[in-house]
């Protein structure tokens, strides 16, 4: 069993950054590939960004990219999410998942519980 503990939310103004930490512990024996999404209120859950094993491939929601970088630090199983240029469209619950696979951006298996991100305009 994996645990994946999210943490760096909070409120920041429009233009301002944050980074986002996700901390695996338990089962962490295994690399897999890791990736986050994002649930605004009364929308669907959608995949903010991901990147493999490895860390030689990487993907970005379209609505992102050039915005937030995600990297990974396999040595203390921690992934990060840095969020600069941030606009309102980005508040939501801001997820960490882990997937069954290696070097595949999909299959995600567990979940952390999720971290507010609040952007004002």
């Amino acid at each position: 069993q994996v645990q994946l503990v999210e943490s760096g939310g909070g409120l920041v103004q429009a233009g301002g950054s944050l980074r986002l930490s996700c901390a695996a512990s338990g089962r962490t024996t295994s690399v897999f590939a890791m990736g986050w999404f994002r649930q605004a209120p009364r929308k669907e859950r959608e995949f903010v960004a991901g990147l493999t094993a490895s860390g030689r491939s990487h993907d970005y929601a379209d609505f992102v990219k050039g915005r937030f970088t995600i990297s990974r630090d396999n040595a203390k199983n921690t992934v990060y999410l840095q969020m600069n240029n941030l606009k309102p469209e980005d508040t939501a619950v801001y997820y960490c998942a882990r997937s069954r696979l290696l070097e595949s951006l999909s299959a995600w298996r567990d979940w952390g519980q999720g971290t507010q991100v609040t952007v004002s305009s």
